[in-house]
């Protein structure tokens, strides 16, 4: 007896696994059309007379109920086929990559694919997130969509359905034919590769990262395997669209309507879960057979080289994530969104590897050809990649606009960190100005500082209030740091959910509903959820913030210092051209205790005079 080993081991335990999910789809089909056979043996029974007889009320009845029994199982069972047929499954938002575009990208690829003996995929897309993977976009609801990836299809083809390999064994490409033409394989999955990959990594780390991802093609075209995860995929959103039927509309006819859809979604995700719990451990064996068969296929190509590769993966996730919280995020809550965010986590990474020891050496890769060049137009993939990101982590506009427009990294200090201390500021001072109005006692005098307007905004005015002494019982308060940054909660809730309703969307949204495309919708151009990078601030962290912000404000404008950005940690304050980093430690000292002794010691140290107005926007 033979034993089997490698990449057909992995592939005979997926097959098998996707052949128990298909037989649980079969089991609920021949659980369907039970009644009805039934019905078919009592009514051909009774026609032939061997059954009961024609005046046999007992057996009339039972025909009857039989027969009721089963066109209403049919009916329900066909509700649910159609709407598991017919719902559309998820599909990550990507940045399309036509081949005339990336001729460099798909050759490698091609090659890749070649060399390992499977299809190659269909296409080529971008997302901006650290991972790779492949993503079936065959489904009919996904034509719009896939034809702006046919244009860049790696094996020549028509867009329908090909005839490819079968199996792991050798291919040459997607359009080869099997042994059967009679059964035409699936198409070959998408390609997705993360847009940091490409700008961080040189060209043969990605070919030997991209190696067990394509070699996951094999099994994605096989029939048993591309139908087990089709009837998986359509189960889930079945659950999705189940859950958003029986959704209440306006007025008295709609409402009715509503009322009768509800219960049947509600039947119809009943089902759809029962059948993904049954299908739940099978699928997942079967996707880790497949990727255990793409590893060990990948053996072969470069395996030296995936081992630096993967430490690289780790690497460029840590960047990107400080990109995109610490740079990124401060310019998306104004409004503004940079246009080059993976040529940024080059720089953001190279700073990571200067700083950080264990990265020690990675920066001589740099002399190497990255593998961004394997693109034509590197610049329009960024800036595409960079709105999208936006899109997905922020929840921003579509679209560039008059509120949502582009920012390089060279205008990111004077338009994005000068302007964001500059309003911080103004709101915090705004904010002082409404207490002292609500402070004055009733028929008193005005101070002649506010004769003529607020009062001016001056670092030393922030300083006294937050040292000053709670406030008495008769204001109800426990002090004046904790009034002051609910005041701030409420003020940056109320700007953040009125920016929503201008877009129409927004993180904001999150409160009383799902983030997402305009009027509502809970997709992202109907395709993906949007996820906020941060948790919502506290009022403690939002006061910090915005008296950090008046801090800079005054050191730029009576110290000479300048805003800055810094590639890890946003926003810095640079003082005779060097980032002074050591300003928050005064100022949770003044804000967390009242102490207004360490920052008044660091500002006689860099020359900042607190009592100079300072200017707001």
């Amino acid at each position: 007896m033979r034993t089997v080993a490698g990449p057909e081991a992995g592939a005979l335990e997926a097959r098998a696994r996707a052949l128990a999910v298909l037989r649980i789809r079969s089991t609920a089909l021949a659980v369907a059309l039970l009644p009805a056979a039934a019905a078919v043996v009592l009514l051909a029974g009774s026609a032939t007379g061997s059954i009961g007889g024609s005046q046999d009320e007992g057996w009339t009845a039972l025909r009857w109920v039989v027969t009721g029994c089963a066109l209403v199982v049919l009916l329900l069972a066909a509700a649910v086929a159609a709407v598991v047929v017919r719902a559309r499954p998820a599909l990550t938002p990507t940045v399309p990559i036509a081949e005339e575009t990336a001729p460099d990208l798909y050759q490698l690829v091609r090659e890749l694919a070649e060399r390992l003996e499977v299809p190659a995929p269909s296409a080529i897309a971008l997302t901006p997130d650290c991972d790779s993977w492949l993503e079936d976009r065959t489904h009919p609801a996904h034509a719009q969509r896939r034809g702006l990836l046919d244009r860049g299809a790696l094996a020549v083809e028509e867009p329908r359905p090909v005839r490819g390999a079968g199996g792991t064994g050798p291919a040459a490409g997607a359009d080869r034919v099997v042994d059967r033409p009679e059964r035409r394989a699936p198409r070959a999955p998408v390609l997705v590769i993360g847009s940091p990959f490409l700008w961080w990594m040189r060209v043969a780390e990605l070919r030997a990262l991209l190696a067990p991802v394509v070699a996951g093609t094999g099994p994605s075209v096989h029939p048993d395997i591309a139908s087990a995860r089709r009837f998986v995929r359509g189960l889930d959103a079945a659950v999705a669209v189940a859950a958003r039927g029986g959704e209440p509309s306006s007025g008295p006819a709609p409402a009715l309507v509503a009322a009768v859809r509800r219960p049947a979604f509600a039947f119809v995700g009943w089902v759809a879960r029962l059948l993904l719990r049954g299908c739940r451990d099978h699928a997942a064996e079967m996707e880790r057979a497949v990727a255990a068969a793409a590893s060990e296929r990948a053996q072969s190509v470069d395996y030296g080289l995936r081992i630096v590769a993967q430490e690289q993966v780790g690497l460029a996730y840590a960047g990107w994530d400080r990109l995109l919280t610490r740079v990124a995020l401060p310019a998306w809550r104004m409004g503004r969104w940079p246009s080059r965010l993976d040529a940024g986590v080059v720089s953001a990474l190279t700073e990571l590897s200067r700083r950080d020891r264990l990265a020690e050496g990675f920066t001589s890769r740099l002399s190497e050809r990255p593998a961004c060049d394997l693109l034509e137009e590197p610049g329009a993939m960024d800036e595409a990649t960079s709105l999208l990101a936006a899109r997905l982590f922020h929840g921003g506009p579509p679209e560039p606009g008059p509120d949502w427009s582009p920012v390089d990294w060279g205008a990111y200090p004077e338009e994005v960190v000068d302007r964001k201390w500059r309003q911080e500021a103004a709101r915090l001072n705004r904010l002082l100005d409404e207490r002292d109005d609500a402070h004055e006692p009733v028929g008193a005098a005005p101070a002649p500082a506010r004769a003529s307007g607020p009062a001016p905004a001056t670092l030393a005015r922030v300083i006294d209030r937050l040292t000053a002494a709670p406030d008495g019982p008769a204001d109800g308060t426990d002090g004046g740091a904790p009034r002051l940054a609910a005041r701030l909660s409420v003020e940056v809730a109320r700007e953040e959910a009125a920016a929503t309703r201008a877009h129409g969307q927004g993180p904001a949204a999150g409160a009383e509903g799902p983030a997402g495309g305009s009027g509502g919708d809970p997709w992202i151009d109907g395709f993906a959820p949007a996820f906020p990078l941060q948790p919502p601030r506290t009022g403690r962290e939002l006061l910090a913030d915005h008296v950090t912000a008046m801090v800079c404000c005054a050191a730029v404008d009576t110290a000479g210092a300048a805003p800055g950005l810094d590639w890890l940690d946003g926003p810095a304050l640079l003082v005779g051209g060097r980032r002074r980093a050591d300003l928050a430690h005064p100022v949770l000292s003044l804000v967390e205790d009242g102490d207004d002794g360490p920052l008044r010691a660091w500002l006689g140290e860099v020359g900042v005079r607190p009592e100079k107005p300072v200017r707001l926007v």
